[in-house]
């Protein structure tokens, strides 16, 4: 068995847990202790992840458009990389290189 080489305080989080798990000592829905190593076997992983991913994007969206607010109006700062390198255009030019090369080398 897997879990008798772990050491002590090792974890497994069995993903598989739902529909049987990959661990024999897996019980769904549980977390238990087996020789020092902690086995937790979630149920319903997907509706564990969403609100992470929700509040992760939400975070980086707030954060890109503060780059691009001061005092309440819309001054980007295009000396910031993040903003100059992730702009696709700007005033009627391409501004983001591998699409500027990939259009410019199509017309050729």
């Amino acid at each position: 068995e897997m879990v008798d080489n772990m050491k002590s305080g090792s974890v497994i989080v069995d993903l598989a847990a739902e529909g049987g798990g990959n661990c024999e000592l897996t019980k769904p829905g549980e977390s238990i202790m087996h020789d020092g190593v902690e086995i937790y076997g979630p149920l319903n992983i997907p509706s564990l992840v969403s609100f992470h991913a929700s509040e992760t994007y939400a975070k980086n969206l707030l954060n890109l458009i503060q780059l691009m607010v001061e005092e309440g109006e819309l001054k980007p700062d295009w000396e910031d990389e993040i903003l100059r390198d992730g702009s696709l255009t700007r005033d009627g030019q391409i501004m983001h290189a591998p699409t500027k090369e990939a259009i410019e080398g199509g017309a050729a």
